[in-house]
């Protein structure tokens, strides 16, 4: 593996896809050309950390991308389209564009292709995020090369902390439950506060293990345990 370098052109690629029901290409300029870009790649599509943690990130961060200079981030694996719309689907993220680089074309052109035949996958891409402007590498953020799927670098918040280090996001994870009116309120204070999160459903049995109570919602900041929406407004007043 000899991934692209800092200042480097992304080499010229073509990518059949899908629109409207029908194929079509997919240029290197059609994806970079005159826009900052962040791409993302991960091994597969519904795969356990793409699907918990790299993808959601960067949906939930995508407006404060999009703040500091970002037009798009793009999500690329080696999957062909229809399991990459499948996927894209069933995570809701709407934030984030899907790149079904079903022969590897894009990564290997990235340099980022590797064989992970061991695991039944065949040839894989790597994990990794860059910032690429105008088709030219600005900044990599490339997981190191050990055994496993190491997630250290390559997460939503580095790579946001690289392009506004002042502004740390917060990550703020709201436990619900279908019908909470109080839910409704937690995700009203969060919205007018400016502040994004995840939301999960959980069972009570794993609410009560999570937080030691049973009422939703239960809002978690930075990993501290915040309490309900009463608890929330407190939180943020105090601010």
């Amino acid at each position: 593996m000899t991934p692209i370098q800092t200042g480097q052109h992304v080499p010229d690629f073509t990518l059949r896809t899908r629109r409207d029901g029908s194929w079509v290409d997919l240029s290197t300029a059609d994806l970079f050309a005159g826009r900052r870009v962040v791409v993302f790649g991960l091994p597969g599509a519904f795969t356990p950390t793409c699907s918990s943690s790299h993808v959601p990130r960067y949906n939930e961060l995508q407006p404060a991308f999009a703040a500091n200079g970002i037009d798009d981030i793009l999500c690329v694996s080696v999957n062909d389209w229809f399991v990459m719309d499948a996927w894209r689907r069933d995570q809701g993220a709407d934030r984030v564009t899907f790149i079904a680089d079903g022969n590897g074309t894009l990564t290997d052109a990235l340099g980022l292709l590797v064989d992970k035949s061991s695991l039944g996958f065949g040839k894989r891409s790597w994990r990794y995020a860059m910032v690429i402007r105008d088709g030219v590498v600005e900044q990599t953020f490339i997981e190191p090369q050990v055994e496993g799927d190491p997630y250290e670098v390559s997460d939503a918040d580095t790579v946001l902390g690289w392009l506004a280090p002042e502004s740390k996001p917060l990550d703020v994870v709201m436990v619900t439950a279908p019908g909470c009116s109080y839910c409704a309120t937690g995700r009203a204070q969060l919205t007018a506060a400016g502040i994004g999160w995840a939301e999960v459903i959980a069972t009570p049995r794993r609410l009560r293990a999570l937080s030691g109570r049973s009422s939703t919602p239960q809002i978690f900041i930075d990993g501290v345990h915040i309490g309900g929406s009463d608890d929330l407004a407190h939180w943020l007043a105090a601010r």
